[in-house]
Protein backbone atom coordinates (compact mmCIF):
# COMPACT_ATOMS: atom_id res chain seq x y z
CA UNK A 1 0.00 0.00 0.00
CA UNK A 2 2.90 2.37 0.76
CA UNK A 3 4.14 2.12 -2.79
CA UNK A 4 0.58 3.16 -4.30
CA UNK A 5 0.68 7.09 -2.09
CA UNK A 6 1.80 10.10 -4.00
CA UNK A 7 4.99 11.96 -3.44
CA UNK A 8 3.79 15.17 -2.24
CA UNK A 9 7.08 16.90 -1.87
CA UNK A 10 8.82 16.71 -5.51
CA UNK A 11 6.99 19.73 -7.18
CA UNK A 12 8.37 21.87 -3.88
CA UNK A 13 11.97 20.42 -4.41
CA UNK A 14 11.77 21.47 -7.97
CA UNK A 15 10.74 24.87 -7.59
CA UNK A 16 13.43 25.67 -5.02
CA UNK A 17 15.64 24.32 -7.25
CA UNK A 18 14.65 26.85 -10.25
CA UNK A 19 14.35 29.92 -7.75
CA UNK A 20 18.19 28.98 -7.01
CA UNK A 21 18.88 29.11 -10.97
CA UNK A 22 17.00 32.20 -11.71
CA UNK A 23 18.67 34.05 -8.65
CA UNK A 24 21.86 32.83 -9.84
CA UNK A 25 21.52 34.46 -13.33
CA UNK A 26 20.36 37.42 -11.97
CA UNK A 27 23.25 37.73 -9.56
CA UNK A 28 25.56 37.07 -12.76
CA UNK A 29 24.20 39.54 -14.75
CA UNK A 30 24.40 41.94 -12.19
CA UNK A 31 27.88 41.00 -11.63
CA UNK A 32 28.47 41.36 -16.04
CA UNK A 33 26.67 44.75 -15.80
CA UNK A 34 28.44 46.78 -13.22
CA UNK A 35 32.23 45.45 -14.62
CA UNK A 36 30.97 46.76 -17.81
CA UNK A 37 29.82 50.02 -16.54
CA UNK A 38 32.96 49.77 -14.53
CA UNK A 39 34.98 49.45 -17.51
CA UNK A 40 33.00 51.97 -19.25
CA UNK A 41 33.73 54.52 -16.31
CA UNK A 42 37.25 53.95 -16.25
CA UNK A 43 39.63 56.31 -18.44
CA UNK A 44 40.81 54.33 -21.70
CA UNK A 45 44.58 55.18 -22.18
CA UNK A 46 45.74 56.95 -25.35
CA UNK A 47 49.32 58.53 -26.62
CA UNK A 48 48.67 62.11 -28.02
CA UNK A 49 50.42 64.80 -29.87
CA UNK A 50 49.70 68.21 -30.55
CA UNK A 51 49.20 69.57 -34.07
CA UNK A 52 51.85 71.32 -35.12
CA UNK A 53 51.62 74.75 -37.49
CA UNK A 54 53.67 74.82 -40.41
CA UNK A 55 56.73 77.15 -39.88
CA UNK A 56 56.55 80.55 -42.12
CA UNK A 57 59.09 82.49 -44.34
CA UNK A 58 59.04 85.98 -44.19
CA UNK A 59 56.10 86.41 -42.37
CA UNK A 60 54.13 84.32 -45.13
CA UNK A 61 51.82 81.82 -44.11
CA UNK A 62 51.69 78.38 -45.75
CA UNK A 63 48.62 77.46 -47.45
CA UNK A 64 49.28 74.71 -49.80
CA UNK A 65 51.54 71.67 -49.39
CA UNK A 66 52.44 69.62 -51.57
CA UNK A 67 55.37 66.71 -52.83
CA UNK A 68 57.33 66.38 -56.73
CA UNK A 69 60.49 65.82 -57.77
CA UNK A 70 63.66 68.19 -59.43
CA UNK A 71 63.27 68.07 -63.24
CA UNK A 72 65.58 69.42 -65.94
CA UNK A 73 63.83 71.84 -68.78
CA UNK A 74 67.10 71.05 -71.24
CA UNK A 75 68.20 67.21 -71.55
CA UNK A 76 69.22 65.29 -74.26
CA UNK A 77 70.37 61.69 -75.10
CA UNK A 78 72.82 62.84 -77.97
CA UNK A 79 72.59 60.27 -80.89
CA UNK A 80 73.87 60.83 -84.08
CA UNK A 81 72.54 61.19 -87.92
CA UNK A 82 73.73 58.42 -89.36
CA UNK A 83 74.12 54.79 -88.07
CA UNK A 84 77.35 53.45 -88.19
CA UNK A 85 79.85 52.36 -85.34
CA UNK A 86 81.59 54.20 -82.70
CA UNK A 87 84.96 54.33 -82.74
CA UNK A 88 85.49 56.68 -79.90
CA UNK A 89 83.62 57.83 -76.99
CA UNK A 90 84.87 61.25 -75.19
CA UNK A 91 82.82 61.40 -72.46
CA UNK A 92 82.15 60.08 -68.68
CA UNK A 93 79.34 60.13 -66.37
CA UNK A 94 79.85 63.89 -64.13
CA UNK A 95 82.08 65.41 -66.65
CA UNK A 96 81.33 69.07 -67.56
CA UNK A 97 80.70 69.70 -71.47
CA UNK A 98 80.91 72.99 -73.62
CA UNK A 99 78.56 73.42 -76.68
CA UNK A 100 79.90 72.03 -79.71
CA UNK A 101 82.36 69.71 -78.14
CA UNK A 102 82.97 66.71 -79.38
CA UNK A 103 81.47 63.68 -77.15
CA UNK A 104 82.30 60.65 -79.96
CA UNK A 105 83.32 59.56 -83.66
CA UNK A 106 81.83 57.34 -85.58
CA UNK A 107 83.74 55.02 -88.38
CA UNK A 108 84.45 57.66 -91.12
CA UNK A 109 86.27 55.23 -93.99
CA UNK A 110 83.52 55.01 -96.84
CA UNK A 111 82.46 58.48 -96.23
CA UNK A 112 85.97 59.63 -96.49
CA UNK A 113 86.33 57.28 -100.05
CA UNK A 114 83.20 58.88 -101.38
CA UNK A 115 84.22 62.45 -100.13
CA UNK A 116 87.55 61.82 -102.13
CA UNK A 117 85.68 60.54 -105.03
CA UNK A 118 83.34 63.72 -105.69
CA UNK A 119 86.23 65.86 -105.37
CA UNK A 120 87.65 64.52 -107.74
CA UNK A 121 84.62 64.59 -110.11
CA UNK A 122 84.42 68.46 -109.08
CA UNK A 123 87.84 68.84 -110.18
CA UNK A 124 87.15 67.02 -113.95
CA UNK A 125 84.49 69.09 -114.32
CA UNK A 126 85.94 72.10 -113.04
CA UNK A 127 88.75 71.34 -115.89
CA UNK A 128 86.61 70.32 -118.82
CA UNK A 129 84.86 74.29 -117.89
CA UNK A 130 88.15 75.77 -118.42
CA UNK A 131 88.66 73.94 -121.74
CA UNK A 132 85.33 74.85 -123.02
CA UNK A 133 85.94 78.12 -122.29
CA UNK A 134 89.37 78.44 -124.17
CA UNK A 135 87.41 76.69 -126.91
CA UNK A 136 84.39 79.05 -127.19
CA UNK A 137 86.69 82.08 -126.75
CA UNK A 138 88.99 81.09 -129.99
CA UNK A 139 85.51 80.29 -131.83
CA UNK A 140 84.18 83.68 -130.97
CA UNK A 141 87.33 85.41 -132.73
CA UNK A 142 87.00 82.45 -135.50
CA UNK A 143 83.08 84.12 -135.96
CA UNK A 144 84.35 87.80 -135.68
CA UNK A 145 87.08 87.41 -138.44
CA UNK A 146 84.42 84.91 -140.79
CA UNK A 147 81.86 87.74 -140.75
CA UNK A 148 84.50 90.75 -141.43
CA UNK A 149 85.72 88.50 -144.72
CA UNK A 150 81.89 88.06 -145.29
CA UNK A 151 81.36 91.36 -144.85
CA UNK A 152 83.59 92.01 -147.60
CA UNK A 153 82.29 89.35 -149.87
CA UNK A 154 85.73 87.26 -149.09
CA UNK A 155 83.94 84.65 -147.10
CA UNK A 156 80.80 82.68 -148.33
CA UNK A 157 77.81 82.63 -146.47
CA UNK A 158 78.21 78.90 -145.35
CA UNK A 159 81.84 79.92 -143.84
CA UNK A 160 79.62 82.35 -141.67
CA UNK A 161 76.68 80.32 -140.40
CA UNK A 162 79.29 77.60 -139.74
CA UNK A 163 81.21 79.63 -137.63
CA UNK A 164 78.36 80.89 -135.69
CA UNK A 165 77.05 77.19 -135.49
CA UNK A 166 80.23 76.70 -133.46
CA UNK A 167 79.89 79.36 -131.31
CA UNK A 168 76.57 78.70 -130.08
CA UNK A 169 77.15 74.70 -129.56
CA UNK A 170 80.34 75.76 -127.17
CA UNK A 171 78.13 78.15 -125.46
CA UNK A 172 75.33 76.01 -124.99
CA UNK A 173 78.23 73.16 -123.62
CA UNK A 174 79.38 76.19 -121.50
CA UNK A 175 76.38 76.28 -119.63
CA UNK A 176 75.72 72.56 -119.06
CA UNK A 177 79.59 72.56 -117.60
CA UNK A 178 78.86 75.38 -115.54
CA UNK A 179 75.62 73.47 -114.19
CA UNK A 180 77.91 69.87 -113.63
CA UNK A 181 80.59 72.11 -111.48
CA UNK A 182 77.64 73.17 -109.33
CA UNK A 183 76.27 69.72 -108.92
CA UNK A 184 79.81 68.22 -108.64
CA UNK A 185 80.41 70.63 -105.73
CA UNK A 186 77.19 70.65 -104.37
CA UNK A 187 77.99 66.32 -103.91
CA UNK A 188 81.25 67.58 -102.44
CA UNK A 189 79.80 69.53 -99.48
CA UNK A 190 77.00 66.70 -99.10
CA UNK A 191 79.95 64.51 -98.65
CA UNK A 192 81.81 66.94 -96.10
CA UNK A 193 78.48 67.11 -94.21
CA UNK A 194 78.37 62.98 -94.18
CA UNK A 195 82.04 63.67 -92.84
CA UNK A 196 80.83 65.83 -90.10
CA UNK A 197 77.84 63.58 -89.10
CA UNK A 198 80.17 61.04 -87.92
CA UNK A 199 81.62 63.70 -85.53
CA UNK A 200 78.99 63.88 -82.47
CA UNK A 201 78.75 66.73 -80.68
CA UNK A 202 77.02 68.90 -77.83
CA UNK A 203 73.96 70.25 -78.38
CA UNK A 204 74.35 72.71 -75.68
CA UNK A 205 77.08 73.20 -72.33
CA UNK A 206 75.98 70.76 -69.36
CA UNK A 207 76.76 67.89 -67.62
CA UNK A 208 76.89 64.56 -68.81
CA UNK A 209 75.01 61.93 -66.26
CA UNK A 210 74.55 59.10 -68.52
CA UNK A 211 77.08 56.92 -70.60
CA UNK A 212 75.53 54.79 -73.37
CA UNK A 213 77.44 53.19 -75.82
CA UNK A 214 80.93 52.07 -75.93
CA UNK A 215 83.25 51.97 -78.73
CA UNK A 216 83.18 48.82 -81.56
CA UNK A 217 79.07 49.52 -80.64
CA UNK A 218 76.50 50.48 -83.71
CA UNK A 219 74.62 53.49 -83.25
CA UNK A 220 72.08 54.68 -85.13
CA UNK A 221 69.19 57.73 -84.86
CA UNK A 222 66.39 54.96 -84.88
CA UNK A 223 65.77 51.71 -82.95
CA UNK A 224 66.77 48.26 -84.83
CA UNK A 225 64.52 46.57 -83.34
CA UNK A 226 67.14 44.42 -81.18
CA UNK A 227 69.28 45.28 -78.44
CA UNK A 228 72.76 45.62 -80.20
CA UNK A 229 72.51 49.09 -81.63
CA UNK A 230 72.09 51.79 -79.32
CA UNK A 231 70.33 54.81 -80.18
CA UNK A 232 72.28 57.55 -77.87
CA UNK A 233 75.96 58.26 -76.82
CA UNK A 234 75.23 59.63 -73.42
CA UNK A 235 72.51 61.99 -71.57
CA UNK A 236 73.43 65.90 -70.93
CA UNK A 237 71.85 68.00 -68.58
CA UNK A 238 71.82 71.41 -68.38
CA UNK A 239 71.98 72.22 -64.26
CA UNK A 240 71.00 75.98 -65.11
CA UNK A 241 67.30 74.82 -66.19
CA UNK A 242 66.68 72.82 -63.22
CA UNK A 243 63.10 73.45 -61.52
CA UNK A 244 60.47 71.54 -59.51
CA UNK A 245 57.56 70.02 -60.84
CA UNK A 246 54.66 69.01 -58.31
CA UNK A 247 51.12 67.52 -58.71
CA UNK A 248 48.40 70.21 -56.84
CA UNK A 249 45.31 68.48 -56.66
CA UNK A 250 42.58 70.27 -58.80
CA UNK A 251 40.59 70.89 -55.51
CA UNK A 252 43.24 73.38 -54.27
CA UNK A 253 44.48 74.75 -57.14
CA UNK A 254 42.59 78.08 -56.62
CA UNK A 255 45.39 78.81 -53.69
CA UNK A 256 48.20 78.59 -56.10
CA UNK A 257 48.91 81.36 -58.74
CA UNK A 258 51.95 82.24 -61.12
CA UNK A 259 54.77 84.21 -58.93
CA UNK A 260 53.44 82.94 -55.63
CA UNK A 261 56.55 82.18 -53.15
CA UNK A 262 57.35 78.77 -52.46
CA UNK A 263 59.59 77.26 -49.95
CA UNK A 264 61.47 73.92 -51.11
CA UNK A 265 62.99 71.39 -48.86
CA UNK A 266 64.74 68.21 -50.63
CA UNK A 267 64.41 65.13 -48.95
CA UNK A 268 68.27 64.95 -49.51
CA UNK A 269 68.82 67.97 -47.19
CA UNK A 270 66.04 68.18 -45.19
CA UNK A 271 67.02 71.12 -42.76
CA UNK A 272 67.17 73.30 -45.92
CA UNK A 273 64.96 75.21 -47.02
CA UNK A 274 65.22 76.63 -50.61
CA UNK A 275 63.17 80.04 -51.74
CA UNK A 276 61.27 79.57 -55.14
CA UNK A 277 58.71 80.82 -57.34
CA UNK A 278 55.51 79.15 -58.90
CA UNK A 279 56.91 79.67 -62.74
CA UNK A 280 53.94 78.50 -64.41
CA UNK A 281 50.70 76.07 -64.31
CA UNK A 282 50.29 73.76 -66.65
CA UNK A 283 46.68 74.53 -68.44
CA UNK A 284 45.69 70.39 -68.53
CA UNK A 285 44.64 68.25 -66.01
CA UNK A 286 45.37 64.65 -65.60
CA UNK A 287 41.42 62.81 -65.28
CA UNK A 288 43.02 59.52 -63.26
CA UNK A 289 44.72 61.85 -60.80
CA UNK A 290 42.62 64.64 -60.53
CA UNK A 291 45.80 67.07 -60.57
CA UNK A 292 47.12 69.97 -62.32
CA UNK A 293 51.01 70.62 -62.78
CA UNK A 294 52.83 73.21 -61.54
CA UNK A 295 56.05 74.45 -62.28
CA UNK A 296 57.92 75.71 -59.89
CA UNK A 297 61.44 77.80 -60.49
CA UNK A 298 64.41 78.14 -58.10
CA UNK A 299 64.94 81.65 -57.05
CA UNK A 300 69.07 80.63 -56.63
CA UNK A 301 70.99 77.18 -58.32
CA UNK A 302 73.17 75.31 -56.39
CA UNK A 303 75.39 72.60 -56.82
CA UNK A 304 73.52 69.95 -54.53
CA UNK A 305 70.21 70.16 -56.29
CA UNK A 306 70.38 67.33 -59.06
CA UNK A 307 67.52 66.09 -61.49
CA UNK A 308 65.26 63.69 -60.20
CA UNK A 309 65.65 64.81 -56.23
CA UNK A 310 63.08 63.93 -54.52
CA UNK A 311 61.19 67.47 -52.68
CA UNK A 312 58.56 68.87 -50.78
CA UNK A 313 57.19 72.35 -51.73
CA UNK A 314 55.32 74.92 -49.14
CA UNK A 315 53.20 77.18 -51.26
CA UNK A 316 53.28 80.56 -49.37
CA UNK A 317 50.00 83.24 -48.77
CA UNK A 318 51.02 87.21 -49.73
CA UNK A 319 51.27 89.28 -46.02
CA UNK A 320 48.23 90.68 -46.45
CA UNK A 321 47.04 87.10 -45.40
CA UNK A 322 44.44 86.93 -48.28
CA UNK A 323 44.13 83.52 -47.98
CA UNK A 324 42.95 82.77 -44.76
CA UNK A 325 43.19 79.36 -44.43
CA UNK A 326 45.86 77.53 -41.89
CA UNK A 327 47.90 74.72 -42.37
CA UNK A 328 48.78 72.19 -39.34
CA UNK A 329 50.13 68.74 -39.52
CA UNK A 330 50.09 65.77 -37.41
CA UNK A 331 51.30 62.51 -37.80
CA UNK A 332 49.69 60.44 -40.13
CA UNK A 333 48.46 57.53 -37.39
CA UNK A 334 46.41 60.29 -36.10
CA UNK A 335 43.87 60.27 -39.07
CA UNK A 336 40.81 57.71 -38.97
CA UNK A 337 38.46 57.03 -41.85
CA UNK A 338 34.85 56.18 -41.69
CA UNK A 339 32.12 55.66 -44.54
CA UNK A 340 34.76 57.75 -47.10
CA UNK A 341 35.01 60.40 -44.43
CA UNK A 342 38.67 61.66 -42.57
CA UNK A 343 38.28 62.71 -38.94
CA UNK A 344 40.40 62.82 -36.24
CA UNK A 345 39.91 62.06 -32.63
CA UNK A 346 40.67 65.05 -30.43
CA UNK A 347 41.02 65.10 -26.51
CA UNK A 348 39.54 68.09 -24.66
CA UNK A 349 38.97 68.32 -20.77
CA UNK A 350 40.09 64.71 -20.90
CA UNK A 351 37.30 63.74 -23.33
CA UNK A 352 37.13 62.38 -26.45
CA UNK A 353 35.83 64.72 -29.58
CA UNK A 354 35.82 63.32 -33.40
CA UNK A 355 36.62 66.41 -35.69
CA UNK A 356 36.48 65.88 -39.29
CA UNK A 357 39.28 67.06 -41.40
CA UNK A 358 40.45 67.80 -44.87
CA UNK A 359 44.19 66.46 -45.28
CA UNK A 360 45.92 68.35 -48.68
CA UNK A 361 48.79 66.41 -48.42
CA UNK A 362 49.40 63.03 -47.08
CA UNK A 363 53.03 61.23 -46.61
CA UNK A 364 54.91 59.28 -44.97
CA UNK A 365 55.05 59.34 -41.66
CA UNK A 366 53.05 63.18 -41.37
CA UNK A 367 49.69 63.96 -42.85
CA UNK A 368 49.12 68.11 -43.93
CA UNK A 369 45.66 69.45 -42.67
CA UNK A 370 44.15 72.37 -44.40
CA UNK A 371 40.99 72.47 -42.44
CA UNK A 372 39.43 70.88 -39.37
CA UNK A 373 42.17 71.08 -36.64
CA UNK A 374 44.21 74.13 -35.00
CA UNK A 375 47.56 74.63 -34.09
CA UNK A 376 48.31 73.23 -30.30
CA UNK A 377 44.98 70.63 -30.13
CA UNK A 378 45.97 67.03 -29.23
CA UNK A 379 45.32 64.72 -31.60
CA UNK A 380 45.22 60.34 -30.42
CA UNK A 381 48.28 59.03 -32.46
CA UNK A 382 47.57 55.63 -31.00
CA UNK A 383 44.24 54.14 -28.81
CA UNK A 384 42.40 51.19 -28.42
CA UNK A 385 40.40 50.30 -31.54
CA UNK A 386 37.00 51.10 -30.00
CA UNK A 387 36.32 54.75 -29.18
CA UNK A 388 33.56 56.61 -29.25
CA UNK A 389 33.03 60.37 -28.49
CA UNK A 390 32.71 62.02 -25.39
CA UNK A 391 34.89 58.86 -23.80
CA UNK A 392 37.08 59.42 -20.73
CA UNK A 393 40.71 59.09 -21.52
CA UNK A 394 44.02 59.09 -20.30
CA UNK A 395 47.15 60.63 -21.61
CA UNK A 396 50.08 58.17 -22.09
CA UNK A 397 53.57 60.12 -21.53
Amino acid sequence: MADLRLDRTEPASRAFRWLRWAGATVALLAVLGFGYWALRARPVPVRTQPAMAEATAGGRRPVLNASGYVVARRQATVSSKITGKVMEVLIEEGMQVQQGQVLARLDDTNVRAGLKLAEAQAQAARAALAETRARLEEAEKQLARVAALAAKNVASASELDRAEAEAKSLRARLETQVTQVTVAEREVAVWQQQLEDTIIRAPFSGVAIAKNAQPGEMISPISAGGSFTRTGIGTIVDMSSLEIEVDVNESFLNRVYPGQMVEAVLDAYPDWKIPCKVFAIIPTADRQKATVKVRVRFEQLDPRILPDMAVRVTFLAEPDGSNQTPTVWVPRSALREEAGRTFVWVVKDRRLERRPVTAAVIKTGQAYLSAGLSPGERVVVEAPARLRPGQRVRELD
